[in-house]
């Protein structure tokens, strides 16, 4: 089946939504510290990296006023800056501070809790092996806290080759983002390999991430073909993809609703739909009404727990006294 008018092949076809999906709490927090500095400060506010890995979120943004930058280089003296919610090195943090720029930490105070235990355990001695995708700007970060002792794994094959100065005080960190089974069979790994590693008292992967994944696992059974609304930079998106495809469910990641291929469902009568935790409900909005056109004809939502997660913002961002209480 090929064209973009062409309608699936069955009859009656089912849309199943997954619950949780989409934003989670720190995505919401830093796309409003965003907002709320283009509201008090006025226009141009800079952002470091991607606020969120979602095309629509940082398109929506430029058109606010937000310009995105990589190096600090590209901030005007005096500017308001605001740090991605992945996080950044301690150079970053120390070169921007020197630079006099206002800033505001949109860090996933997830990612900051990784990164305080990071500096914590350092100061005891500890080395560090660290589960996450090389050059994804969290892991960047969560390295950079230190100049050194911390060894990136990406996969099981990657922990023969660690070599810690020592092994007496080792401890493993982890990418929030990850797959939460492919994070643990690494862990395991680690463990065989290195039995005294420090493990983390409560997991690093978010409970957003394990809440979207635990929903793809409910879901994928029961379709015939998982669609995840998620920018291909979007690590926990790639990773609900991932989640479906290793149930033997087919799944497919589209930024928006235009990315949709008619032959993705040909023979289906059950199309899951979920949505990764930067990706706005206004996309997964315009997917269903997408697969409408194709031929969908109804919306079921599956059974889940709501999220009530809800981080605060910085003291200097709050509009009233009334957010201080």
């Amino acid at each position: 089946m090929s064209g973009a008018t062409q309608a699936v092949t069955n009859a009656g076809v089912q849309i199943l939504l997954a619950e949780p999906r989409g934003f989670c709490a720190g995505v919401d927090r830093a796309i409003e510290i965003v907002e709320r500095a283009l509201t008090k400060f006025g226009a141009p506010i800079y952002v470091r990296h991607e606020i969120v890995h979602n095309t629509y979120v940082v398109n929506d943004l430029k058109a606010k006023g937000a310009i995105f930058i990589e190096a600090l280089d590209d901030v005007p003296a005096g500017s308001t800056l605001v740090f991605s919610a992945h996080g950044v090195s301690r150079a970053v943090q120390l070169e921007a501070a020197a630079r006099g720029f206002q800033i505001f930490d949109a860090t996933c105070p997830l990612v900051t809790k990784v990164h305080v235990e990071v500096a914590k355990l350092h100061k005891e001695g500890f080395e560090f092996i660290m589960i996450g995708h090389k050059g994804h700007p969290e892991v960047e970060g969560t390295m950079g806290q230190l100049d050194g002792g911390i060894h990136l794994v990406e996969d099981v094959a990657d922990v023969a080759h660690v070599q810690p100065l020592q092994t007496e005080k080792l401890a493993v960190v982890t990418q929030t983002t990850l797959s939460v089974d492919d994070a643990a069979a690494i862990a395991t790994a680690i463990k065989a390999r290195f039995p005294n590693v420090r493990e983390p008292k409560q997991q690093d992967i978010c409970y957003a991430t394990q809440n979207r994944q635990d929903a793809v696992k409910l879901m994928s059974p029961q379709v015939d073909v998982v669609i995840v609304v998620g920018s291909p930079t979007s690590s926990n998106s790639n990773r609900l993809a991932e989640v479906a495809r290793k149930l033997g469910t087919p799944g497919y990641m589209v930024d928006t609703a235009e990315d949709l291929q008619p032959q993705w469902f040909e023979g289906c009568s059950r199309v899951g739909l979920t949505a990764g935790a930067s990706a706005p409900e206004i996309l997964v909005m315009q997917v269903i009404d997408r697969l409408k056109a194709l031929g969908a004809v109804s919306v079921q939502r599956l059974p889940g727990d709501p999220e009530s997660v809800k981080f605060p913002l910085p003291k200097g961002l709050r509009l009233n006294d009334a957010e201080d209480l």
